[in-house]
């Protein structure tokens, strides 16, 4: 009797542990996260931003226990801004490293490069840093986005620039990816709702430093506003050689400008500079007691200031971290895929925006609102406007 005794309670073993042997990614006392930022390409200071605020809301998380007694830990790759090295990166991750989510992957054409790997193994793509309407169209269960897209930043925003400043003529500059023809096609839908078309549109290629040419063209276009499909040094690089021709068009940004990098590394001359945005940059002289303890936090941790890159980081893994609270100790795919559409996310101390799901709505909030450069700094200068 024994030995069928044996048998028996060893069946019921492996029927006790059917989720927790299958599931990529989670283990007795671990979930694995991972993500791909740019640590070494022209982004380089928003991923190293987005890690570092990544990582300290998982030091918080296992400092509280972790989720259901599973500590939480984060695996990093770079990409570089390539798309070819973001498939390289989300194949170690997915299929060596075993992750059960990917959070905060940083660029859209590198996710539109990794999501089938990522899928093919059942792996959610969760809050990517990019406002892409690739994102989380056209629907998929795996995809999650959280931020309103470039598309309707600039569609809902640019009409209303082109009337309050009288904008005769507007051009676009923009980068020859997804992500710049996310930017001129809603420059191209905003406009056509007042009747306008762009005079001029200019493109120019991931990484490039040299933007006269463009400038020349949109000043001989006469153009008295731009709206800028650029990001970092694309950004600082174009105004910068507009100044310097005497060209002072009003100049439009998407969330994708929206960083302290752009008065700190283009000083004076970015004054004026308007940009789309959904999170507020993190000024400690001006910030709330809760943002100064939690940047005192970052700082102590980094030996750096926070930025709103960084506060992206945080909030995305803090989302998860409710999800996957909410989903219970039986943590899958499946479980957590279930969970997620049925969550709200209430406005954050960082002045986002509240935000939802569904089975049906993978774009949690798609509010966005208007901040300007003024003395260095930005300022919010308009509500939050829905599309």
């Amino acid at each position: 009797m024994k030995p069928k005794l044996t048998a028996t309670l060893a069946a019921a073993a492996l029927c006790w542990l059917p989720a927790l042997a299958q599931q990529q990614g989670v283990t007795r006392s671990e979930i694995l996260i991972g993500t791909i930022q740019d640590l070494s390409g022209p982004l380089a200071g928003y991923g190293k931003q987005a890690r570092n605020g990544m990582q300290l809301r998982i030091d918080e998380a296992n400092e509280q226990g972790g989720i259901h007694g599973r500590k939480l830990r984060l695996a990093v790759e770079d990409d570089g801004y390539d798309p070819k090295k973001a498939v390289l990166a989300a194949q170690k991750l997915v299929n060596q490293d075993k992750i059960f989510i990917m959070a905060g992957h940083i660029g859209t054409a590198q996710n539109m490069a990794a999501m089938p790997v990522q899928f093919d193994k059942n792996v959610v793509n969760f809050f990517p840093i990019t406002a892409a309407r690739e994102m989380y169209e056209p629907l998929h269960r795996l995809k999650y986005s959280f931020a309103a897209t470039y598309y309707d930043q600039v569609r809902i925003a640019l009409p209303k620039m082109v009337k309050d400043k009288g904008a005769r003529k507007v051009c676009t500059i923009y980068q020859d990816d997804d992500f710049g023809l996310e930017v001129q096609r809603g420059a191209e839908a905003g406009l056509k709702t007042i009747g306008m078309e762009v005079a001029e549109k200019t493109t120019f290629k991931r990484g490039a430093t040299d933007f006269s040419s463009q400038v020349a063209r949109m000043k001989a276009s006469g153009c008295d506003l731009v709206v800028l499909g650029t990001i970092i040094r694309e950004t600082i690089g174009t105004i910068a050689e507009a100044r310097k021709t005497g060209f002072n068009p009003t100049f439009l940004g998407s969330s994708a400008a929206y960083t302290d990098l752009i008065h700190k590394l283009g000083g004076k001359a970015m004054d004026g500079l308007y940009a789309t945005m959904t999170v507020q940059h993190p000024y400690l002289d001006e910030a709330s007691q809760p943002i100064r303890f939690w940047a005192a936090k970052y700082k102590t941790r980094f030996n750096e200031d926070p930025t709103v890159f960084s506060v992206y980081g945080y909030m995305i893994i803090d989302a998860f971290v409710q999800a996957a609270r909410k989903a219970g100790p039986n943590l899958t795919t499946e479980t957590f895929v279930k969970t997620m559409d049925t969550m709200s996310f209430p406005a954050d101390m960082f002045g986002g925006a509240p935000s939802s799901f569904t089975a049906t709505k993978r774009l949690g909030s798609d509010l966005s609102r208007l901040s300007q450069i003024k003395d260095g700094k930005w300022v919010v200068v308009s509500d939050y406007v829905k599309p």
